[in-house]
C-alpha cells in the first residue's frame, strides 16, 4: 500500500468522522403565508432552545444544527419537507409540525425512518390515535380542549343555543366536533356545525347567523380566517360572544379584527408568558433576540424543542457519547421525563400524549388578550 493510498484512506476516515459528529434538528411550521405569525413564534422559540443546548453537544464533540422548514400550513409542503429530512441521516428528530393537518401526513411519512417528532401545537385526536411510535406532543388533545370550550360556553357564558363553525381542516373540524359532542351532552342546542373555507366574504354566513340569533358562536379555525369573520360579524351589528380554540392564539387576531375584537374567547394549551413564572428569563431573551414579545406559541415551541434536544442528549449519553440512531432517539423521547420546561415537567403515555397538561381560557377585548382561567387536563387515552 503506497503513501497516496494511505493518505486517501485517512482523508476519507476524517470526512466520515466529521459527518458523524454533526446532527441536525428540524422544525416544520408555516413561516410564510397567512399563519406565519404563529409559525415564526414557534420557530424562534425552537431556535433559542437549540442555542442553549449547543454547548452541551459541543462538549461531546458533536455539532448541533437547527434547520427550519416552511410548510406554509400546507400538507403537501410539509410532506415534501419530511422526505428531505428522511433522506438526510444527520436529521435525528423534528419539532412540529404546527398544524394538525400537516402533522398527520408528516408523521406518517417519517415513521418508517423512525424520525421522532414532538409537536408544540397539533391538537387533533388523530395525531396520536394512530399509535405511531415517532409521534408525540406537549399540548392537550381536542377531546380535552373541546369539552373545556363547551364548559366555558355553558358555565361562563350561559349559552343555551350555539352556532358552530369550522374551517374544514383536521384541526378545525376535530375541535368543532368535540365541542358539539360536549354541548349536546349538556343539553345545549347546537344549531349547526358548519364548515367553511371562506377567507374574505362572510356576508352570507353572517346573515344566517343573524336569523338564528344564537347565544354564542364557536369557530374551530385559525386567527387569519376567524379575525376577518369577527370583523364582518361586528360590522353587521352582531355582538354575540365568539369562542374558539388555540388557532386564535396570536396577536395578529387583534390586528386583523381591529376594534371588532371584543367579546372573544379562546382555549389554548400555550400559556401567556406572564402566567408562567419560569418564563421571565425566556421572555427577556426572546425580546432581545427577535425584537418582539414572546407569545404562547413561542413558549411551546421552546418546550417541544427542549424535549427533543434532551431526548437526543439522553440517547447520546446512553450510546457512550456517540451520535445515537434515530430509533434510540425515538425511544428516549417517548420514555423520558423532561424537567425544566416552561410549562412544567413533561412525560408521554404510550400514545405519545402528554400525561398531564394545562389549558387556558383567554379573553380578547380592549385591544388586549388576558388570561381568564386555567384548567388542568389529562389525555383520555392510556
Amino acid at each position: 500500500m503506497n503513501r497516496i493510498t494511505l493518505t486517501l484512506i485517512a482523508t476519507l476516515a476524517l470526512g466520515s468522522a466529521g459527518a458523524q459528529s454533526t446532527i441536525k434538528i428540524a422544525s416544520i411550521a408555516p413561516l410564510s403565508g397567512g399563519q406565519s405569525a404563529i409559525g415564526t413564534q414557534a420557530r424562534n422559540g425552537i431556535q433559542l432552545a437549540v442555542q442553549e443546548y449547543q454547548p452541551q453537544f459541543k462538549k461531546l464533540g458533536i455539532t448541533l444544527q437547527f434547520v427550519p422548514f416552511d410548510d406554509q400550513a400546507d400538507p403537501a409542503s410539509g410532506t415534501a419537507a419530511a422526505r428531505k429530512i428522511a433522506a438526510d441521516r444527520t436529521f435525528l428528530a423534528v419539532v412540529g409540525a404546527l398544524n394538525s393537518g400537516v402533522t398527520i401526513p408528516v408523521s406518517a411519512a417519517l415513521a418508517p425512518s423512525k424520525v421522532a417528532m414532538v409537536s408544540s401545537a397539533s391538537t387533533a385526536n388523530q395525531v396520536t390515535d394512530r399509535g405511531l411510535a415517532n409521534m408525540n406532543r406537549v399540548v392537550a388533545r381536542d377531546d380535552a380542549q373541546g369539552p373545556a370550550g363547551a364548559n366555558f360556553l355553558t358555565q361562563n357564558l350561559k349559552a343555551k343555543k350555539v352556532y358552530i363553525l369550522n374551517d374544514k381542516t383536521s384541526y378545525g373540524e376535530g375541535l368543532a366536533t368535540e365541542v358539539e359532542k360536549a354541548l349536546k351532552a349538556k343539553g345545549v342546542r347546537v344549531i349547526t356545525n358548519e364548515g367553511t373555507d371562506e377567507k374574505n366574504d362572510f356576508s352570507g354566513l353572517v346573515a344566517k347567523i343573524k336569523l338564528q340569533n344564537p347565544d354564542a358562536i364557536y369557530f374551530g379555525g385559525i386567527y387569519n380566517q376567524v379575525g376577518v369573520f369577527i370583523r364582518q360579524l361586528r360590522q353587521a351589528g352582531i355582538n354575540t360572544p365568539v369562542v374558539g380554540g388555540d388557532g386564535l392564539d396570536s396577536q395578529e387576531l387583534l390586528t386583523i379584527a381591529g376594534k371588532s375584537a371584543e367579546n372573544v374567547y379562546f382555549t389554548t394549551g400555550a400559556a401567556p408568558v406572564e402566567a408562567l413564572p419560569a418564563a421571565k428569563t425566556f421572555a427577556a431573551t426572546y425580546l432581545k433576540t427577535f425584537k418582539q414579545p414572546a407569545q404562547g406559541f413561542a413558549v411551546y415551541g421552546y418546550d417541544a424543542a427542549k424535549v427533543v434536544l434532551q431526548g437526543v442528549l439522553n440517547a447520546t449519553k446512553a450510546n457512550k457519547n456517540k451520535v445515537p440512531t434515530r430509533e434510540q432517539v425515538q425511544t428516549a423521547i417517548r420514555k423520558g421525563t423532561f424537567k425544566g420546561l416552561l410549562s412544567g415537567t413533561a412525560s408521554f403515555n404510550s400514545a405519545g400524549d402528554r400525561k398531564a397538561a394545562t389549558l387556558y381560557v383567554m379573553k380578547v377585548g380592549g385591544g388586549k388578550v388576558k388570561l381568564s382561567t386555567s384548567i388542568p387536563v389529562k389525555p383520555s387515552k392510556p
